[in-house]
């Protein structure tokens, strides 16, 4: 990956805007886990425990600066702001950003365009920034090489990117039922799992989406959904089939009362069967 330690220090440096301490945590940080490279002990080396460490302090640090930065907000809005900013798609864009994608080692037969390769290495990095030159650097470099850049926090904080939680909350304030189905599961050219989820409003389909997790393809089914409910003659047939839906169900209701009525006649008989026995032996008597 690189040819020599000079030219890797400047390189890194170019990125952290500072020169790193154990060059050899940057570099395993670009290792994905399909790579074979193998360390003088026989280890194969990868970024997957780097990758679970960034995650967590990119959680903190993340955190840490939106909570400074809307001193007013309640924890409901710091916690969907940070989810917007530490979310996959926006970590594969940070990483193309600063030019990570160019330095990942890989092996072609896993790559994959949908895949979140970059962002995995950009968590990555973040734990080797903090294993190197601890949690102060973390929070610098994410503010001056990152947020400052590349991210807006006032505009991502207004930007409405949970298309299933906003789908649900419109469904339970208009009090109508919405499901989500998964009704296919199958692979790509690349063979990793791709999912389709149907949206259904009052049992019509109201869009289909596929992802490369369940989260993603309900997310994308919910983004159509809330594009069809937007407009008015579609919303009369959502209308319609929940005052139909009512009424079947008002119907059901009706035929169970009515058979737990029937029921409850029928029980004192059940209970009291000596009654029906002592009215047959006075009649035998005669």
């Amino acid at each position: 990956m690189f040819r020599k330690d000079k030219e890797s220090y400047l390189c890194f440096y170019r990125i952290l805007g500072f020169y790193p301490g154990n060059i050899n945590l940057y570099k395993q940080a670009l290792l994905h886990k399909s790579t074979s490279i193998v360390s003088e002990r026989g280890q194969h080396l990868n970024n997957e425990r780097l990758e679970f460490l960034g995650d967590a302090i990119l959680d903190a640090v993340v955190g840490d600066i939106v909570y400074n930065r809307f001193q007013k907000k309640h924890e409901g809005f710091l916690t969907k702001t940070r989810s917007k900013i530490v979310q996959r798609e926006t970590l594969n864009k940070l990483a193309v950003n600063i030019g990570l994608d160019k330095l990942i080692k890989y092996s072609s037969h896993s790559f994959s365009h949908n895949n979140y390769m970059y962002g995995n290495a950009f968590e990555a990095f973040v734990g080797a920034i903090y294993l190197d030159k601890g949690y102060e650097h973390c929070k610098k470099f994410l503010e001056t090489k990152i947020i400052d850049h590349y991210i807006d926090l006032d505009t991502v904080s207004r930007k409405e990117v949970n298309f299933k939680s906003k789908l649900i909350e419109w469904s339970q304030k208009n009090k109508i039922e919405v499901s989500f189905e998964l009704i296919e599961q199958f692979t790509d050219k690349e063979n990793n799992p791709v999912f389709q989820t149907e949206v259904r409003i009052e049992n019509i389909s109201v869009g289909e989406g596929e992802g490369y997790s369940k989260k993603e393809s309900q997310q994308n089914a919910a983004k159509k959904a809330l594009t069809k409910i937007k407009n008015k003659e579609f919303i009369e047939t959502i209308q319609q089939a929940k005052e139909q839906n009512a009424a079947t169900d008002e119907n059901i209701e009706n035929i169970e009362d009515t058979e737990k009525e029937t029921e409850n006649i029928l029980i004192p008989n059940e209970i009291n069967e000596n009654d029906g026995k002592e009215e047959n032996a006075e009649i035998a008597k005669e």
